[in-house]
């Protein structure tokens, strides 16, 4: 076969242009080097996170305070222990305890249109209907600046949010922070307004008959109204009712309930550091899961990638000057008691956390990364970015946190995360979508090697 010129130019000259920053890079930079390619090799070959993740998706939900976050809580603990992790332990936090109920059920009704079904879900922490449901007229609204210009076109209604996710966003983070609102604060906003329940158009991009649930909350100034998420199938055939029927009704009905909060625990175990042990790296995701699917990009998938991260450490025979930490949180979703618990438990007495790096966007391949503490921690991080580009991490900006390890901020800790492509998270998120088959077990193993190599830079160098 005849190459063109072209192609030996790429194949002789261009590996020329790496060789100087090879030759010159220290016997460090080369041992990381050959360390990131052996992870890679050994986690790619086995793909150990999606069998991880397998075992817990087969326990199925688990919301904060369930039988199968329980299940959660001990499937960790043991998977920890079995793969001989350092300090493994159970730490109490304090949840709220929500359960759906057996009755959702949802209808438009039109004297022009007849009677069409809505597909509806309760929002986390809603309370129930009426043991006979809600039926009232309907006040379709985009914000809560139309809502309140409403006057008394609220009063007796259902107030019907319908403010989709922006699809010029290409940050799909970004639309659903700027849509989410309407799901957290909307029951309150309607009952301010004098309406009787609240319904929220779904936040995720594409038509689709499935609602996603997700969390939402009262004023103490107002009365509970009931509140549920549509569809945005539903959403859009209610929309375009109203513009033929202004007069027409929806009905729908919830057994939702908040129960007392009861005791769960989050889960560690570390791998600890030889010099400076009391130094901590953590290496975190959220073990509590919504009610409708599964829970496995959300966030089934990141605490796969902190088991894989640290097995992966330690079957290689590594052991840092720093310990890593592996935390998987409880009660990120309905509350984030977890994450506010470990920050200001006692036995973070005499510890210091160097940096927290979350998993929290979902089981896609690995793009980038957001670091926080200033300019100078992100130049840090820049200069590990040859030893990560090969994984799939293509830029490395000021950003980081999250609920989970949000609360350390305020001890100095810098906080990470590892950003996956997002196109498609908003797909399954919240929603009976979020299953073990919607994870692709390369694309989650690549997000655990991206946490295990700068698990161990960040443990090794510091910040």
């Amino acid at each position: 076969m005849r190459r063109s010129p072209l192609l030996i130019w790429r194949l002789f000259f261009i590996p020329l242009l790496f060789w100087p920053a090879f030759a010159s890079a220290s016997a460090a930079e080369r041992d990381y080097r050959a360390l990131s390619e052996e992870i890679t090799k050994k986690g790619l070959t086995q793909n150990y996170a999606y069998n991880v993740l397998g075992r817990l998706t087969q326990i199925g939900p688990r919301l904060a305070g369930s039988p199968g976050a329980a299940a959660a809580v001990e499937l960790m603990r043991q998977e920890m222990t079995d793969l001989g992790l350092d300090n493994v332990r159970l730490e109490p936090t304090i949840v709220g305890r929500w359960v759906r109920g057996e009755i959702e059920e949802a209808r438009l009704i039109s004297s022009r249109l007849g009677t069409l079904p809505l597909s509806i879900c309760a929002l986390g922490g809603s309370v129930a209907t009426p043991e006979g449901g809600v039926r009232a007229q309907v006040l379709e609204v985009k914000s809560f600046r139309e809502l309140r210009a409403s006057g008394d076109k609220a009063k007796g209604r259902i107030i019907f949010f319908n403010r989709p996710m922006d699809p010029t966003r290409v940050n799909s983070f970004q639309a659903y922070g700027e849509a989410v609102e309407q799901r957290t604060l909307g029951a309150a906003e309607a009952a301010k307004a004098g309406g009787v329940a609240a319904l929220v158009r779904s936040l995720n991009f594409g038509e689709s008959d499935l609602p996603h649930t997700g969390m939402m909350g009262y004023s103490p100034e107002t009365v509970r109204l009931p509140a549920a998420a549509i569809s945005t199938r539903g959403a859009d055939l209610l929309s375009r009712s109203l513009q033929s029927d202004p007069e027409l009704s929806v009905y729908f009905k919830t057994s939702c309930a908040n129960l007392s909060p009861v005791t769960s625990f989050n889960v560690s175990g570390e791998i600890p550091g030889t010099e400076a042990p009391d130094e901590i790296v953590l290496l975190g995701a959220h073990l509590d899961s919504w009610d409708l699917g599964q829970g496995a990009h959300d966030d089934g998938a990141g605490c796969a990638q902190v088991i894989e991260a640290l097995r992966l450490l330690r079957s290689a025979g590594l052991r840092p000057k720093r310990t890593l930490r592996g935390v998987l949180f409880m009660d990120e979703e309905f509350g984030g008691t977890g994450g506010r618990d470990y920050a200001r438990a006692e036995s973070r007495q005499g510890e210091r956390h160097v940096a927290a790096l979350e998993s929290d966007r979902g089981g896609f391949s690995p793009v980038g990364l957001g670091v926080g503490g200033g300019e100078t921690v992100v130049s840090r991080v820049k200069a590990w970015q040859p030893f990560l580009f090969p994984l799939g991490i293509s830029w490395i900006a000021p950003g980081g946190g999250g609920v989970d390890i949000g609360p350390l901020s305020t001890s100095g800790t810098v906080l990470m995360e590892i950003v996956p492509e997002a196109q498609r998270y908003f797909d399954a998120h919240h929603s009976s979508q979020d299953v073990l088959a919607a994870v692709h077990p390369r694309e989650l193993e690549l997000g655990a090697i991206v946490m295990a190599v700068l698990g161990f830079l960040l443990a090794e160098e510091g910040v």
